[in-house]
């Protein structure tokens, strides 16, 4: 994949824009870098090809980071992403949103929306059982968990209470709506991963449908 085709950058929130056929699209607002290039990996010195791109300032450095970006603009996140056209960059090299176009398809990666720790209905979507016959103080657990002779224990990865959200996630095949390259703006159909001003990592389509293809080219 050329670095051409990823940006980190931050979700800014949702709005809607109309397009000439009177559609209401939704729309992620997204602020797609500027990021800058920090490191470049050759297959002789790494024994593979990649740069390293920084998106936002930072508050504070250890001596480690500051050592690592040296004289390059004090950024707050590092992705590495393969490439095999590392001759093209330079260190400190700028790459912005105008790299996205109307019509391209994105993936978009972030961290969920951490809500804690959540019963089996709300993280599992269980129905809720009867209030009558005595079970009116069970309404919302979740039932089993398995026979005690036969397997006589809980299968692993059995759907059970616990943390929600916070997770890595990737929403695929996302059209680019709108590109405002002045203000480092990229507006995509549809919600993304993580809350509003969350880390955001874009890329071009990985797994594009022909169907999906279609649809873009059509509107």
């Amino acid at each position: 994949m050329s670095t051409k085709q990823a940006l980190l950058g931050k979700k800014i929130g949702m709005t809607r824009v109309f397009v000439e056929s009177g559609e209401v699209i939704p729309v992620t607002v997204i602020e797609a870098g500027p990021c800058y290039v920090t490191q470049i990996k050759t297959v002789a010195n790494d024994g593979y090809n990649a740069i390293q791109i920084g998106f936002g300032i930072a508050k504070k450095l250890t001596k480690g980071e500051a050592g690592h970006l040296g004289n390059l603009p004090k950024v707050a996140n590092l992705r590495e992403v393969r490439t095999d056209d590392v001759d093209k960059y330079t260190l400190g090299q700028v790459i912005d949103a105008s790299l996205f176009s109307i019509g391209d398809l994105v993936d978009v990666t972030g961290i969920s929306k951490g809500k804690g720790f959540a019963g089996g209905i709300k993280r599992h979507h269980f129905k809720r059982q009867p209030t009558t016959h005595g079970a009116s103080d069970r309404t919302r657990a979740r039932g089993s968990s398995g026979a005690g002779t036969t397997p006589g224990h809980v299968d692993k990865g059995l759907k059970m209470p616990g943390q929600l959200g916070a997770v890595k996630r990737t929403t695929l095949n996302q059209e680019v709506v709108q590109v405002d390259a002045e203000r480092n703006l990229v507006l995509v159909r549809g919600a993304v991963p993580g809350p509003t001003n969350g880390l955001v990592y874009l890329r071009k389509a990985h797994k594009t449908s022909a169907a999906k293809r279609k649809r873009v080219l059509q509107d």
